[in-house]
């Protein structure tokens, strides 16, 4: 815990009525004192005692990707950066380490890296290092990458500047925790008194898990906003008794993307939560709950970080972006094009396929977007049913005509086909692949990530021949976890040729 110091102010009568008081302050400077605020806490006749309590330094951590493939499809730590906005208006001093960095000059010199090449709207690939596989992945014939900075280059920014009074890292898919537990050891070299909190999703997910294999202090499983202040109270002793008005709300929920060394586009939430409940997903085990944001509100923010940053590129994180368009998107984008922001929108997780009206369809292309990705799923009607049942027969033929009347290109609209489900056979696939291509759209398969505690895990648990509950590694939709006879990696490679074709 960082105990706060105590200042003695001794005040001399006599100079009291000049307001030039003599004073002498005893003190522990160690860590650096920058940022101080003043309590009163009792007043004597003549002497005064203060408690000045230094503002904690929070170190924010994105951490190390390993992984046999991954791309960056306007990837940004969001919930970190918005837990960053959070700590900030609470009065924290942040700074953040950036795994995933591309813009790091030095990286260019490194011998035996991987290019981080770019492509359109900011997206591309990470700079990449081949790393031995861990154990469990050694059985398959494919290199195993660390995605982003050196381990040099981490070591170097976290000395840069002050010493930290707790580190928070984050997480995202549960097979990526190698990438967390070398970051996380790193800094313990670094820092070895400093507590370190680790939250995200394979933190929510595979809580056990985490706490005994990732090093970190303390695990912050769900929303990291419901919990934090009091752990970071707890753990610095820093209170933050400032009111917040109902004015400072938008401050709270902007994410400090202002912490990352360079912008080449932002990503946004306009609301948590999913009211579908989809048996292969996460969503509801991340964020009970629907909750959705004032649509002006979200306005507001895209031009703050256009008008500050030059920012164009703006990824949509939302898992029901659509739902009720005339009372959320559509007021939203026609406020984008009345305030004329030159954005470029972009849905990396689908929108669904039933929510696309004529009406919204014009909206979408009215206001900007250019990447366009849709959730079919499946073209299988007993598949699609057990799902959840959200694409309607006849639904994707209908939002296809409805993009291209409003102006896309077929080329513009890609298509999200599930792949690797539990007692899915390749077939079924392939008659999705074909029927998305009929359409001039572009089939992307999504390979299937079994997820603990989804409606599907129990059946993903049986069907797999991999210890899914004791290593999340198996998770990895890369070695596609629910394999069976007759669908397996040979079987998939030839489904992605048909993608191609």
């Amino acid at each position: 815990m960082l105990l706060p110091k105590i200042f003695t102010i001794t005040l001399d009568p006599v100079f009291q009525s000049s307001n030039i008081p003599a004073f002498l302050l005893q003190a522990d400077i160690r860590r650096g004192l920058k940022s101080l605020r003043l309590i009163k806490v009792r007043k004597p006749l003549l002497k005064v005692n203060y408690l000045m309590e230094k503002t904690p330094n929070i170190l924010l951590i994105n951490p190390w990707v390993h992984d046999f493939a991954v791309h960056d499809l306007w990837a940004k730590p969001l919930g970190l950066l918005m837990l960053g906005g959070l700590l900030r208006a609470h009065g924290y001093q942040l700074r953040l380490v950036d795994c995933l960095d591309i813009h790091d000059p030095r990286l260019k010199e490194v011998t035996g890296m991987k290019r981080a090449t770019r492509r359109g709207y900011g997206t591309g690939k990470f700079y990449r290092t081949e790393i031995p596989k861990p154990g469990p992945l050694e059985q398959f014939e494919r290199p195993y990458y660390r995605f982003g900075i050196t381990p040099e280059i981490f070591r170097d920014l976290l000395g840069r500047g002050p010493e930290p009074d707790v580190v928070l890292v984050t997480s995202t898919m549960t097979y990526w925790y190698p990438g967390v537990q070398k970051s996380i050891r790193l800094l313990k070299d670094q820092f070895p008194d400093v507590p370190v909190v680790l939250g995200g999703i394979y933190a929510t997910l595979c809580q056990e898990h985490a706490a005994s294999n990732s090093g970190a202090d303390h695990i912050l499983p769900g929303p990291g906003e419901n919990l934090i202040l009091q752990l970071l109270e707890k753990l610095t002793g820093h209170s933050f008794d400032k009111l917040l008005h109902s004015g400072e709300k938008k401050t709270i929920l902007r994410p400090a993307f202002d912490l990352l060394p360079q912008l080449d586009y932002i990503c946004t939430l306009t609301s948590r939560g999913c009211p579908f409940h989809c048996p292969y997903c996460a969503s509801d085990l991340l964020y009970s709950g629907f909750v959705r944001r004032d649509p002006i509100e979200v306005v507001d923010e895209l031009e703050h970080w256009h008008k500050k940053y030059s920012i164009v590129d703006v990824a949509f994180y939302d898992d029901a972006l659509l739902l009720d368009a005339n009372k959320h998107i559509l007021v939203l984008l026609k406020e984008v094009r009345t305030r004329k922001l030159p954005l470029q929108f972009h849905t990396p997780n689908g929108v669904h396929v039933g929510s696309l009206s004529e009406e919204v369809c014009e909206g979408l292309f009215l206001s900007g977007f250019r990447t366009v990705r849709l959730g079919l799923e499946t073209v299988d009607a007993e598949r699609q049913h057990q799902l959840g049942g959200k694409v309607k027969p006849g639904a994707f033929s209908a939002a296809m005509e409805s993009l291209t009347r409003a102006g896309f290109q077929p080329g513009q609209i890609g298509v999200y086909l599930l792949c690797g489900l539990p007692k899915q056979d390749s077939d079924e696939v392939a008659e999705s692949i074909r029927m998305v291509k009929d359409h001039g759209a572009r089939p992307y398969l999504a390979e299937y990530s079994p997820i603990p505690g989804t409606p599907l895990w129990s059946e993903a648990q049986r069907c797999s021949p991999f210890d899914l509950a004791n290593e999340p590694l198996f998770h990895n939709n890369s070695i596609l976890p629910c394999r069976s006879e007759g669908f397996g990696l040979e079987e998939l490679q030839e489904l992605k040729q048909l993608c191609k074709a």
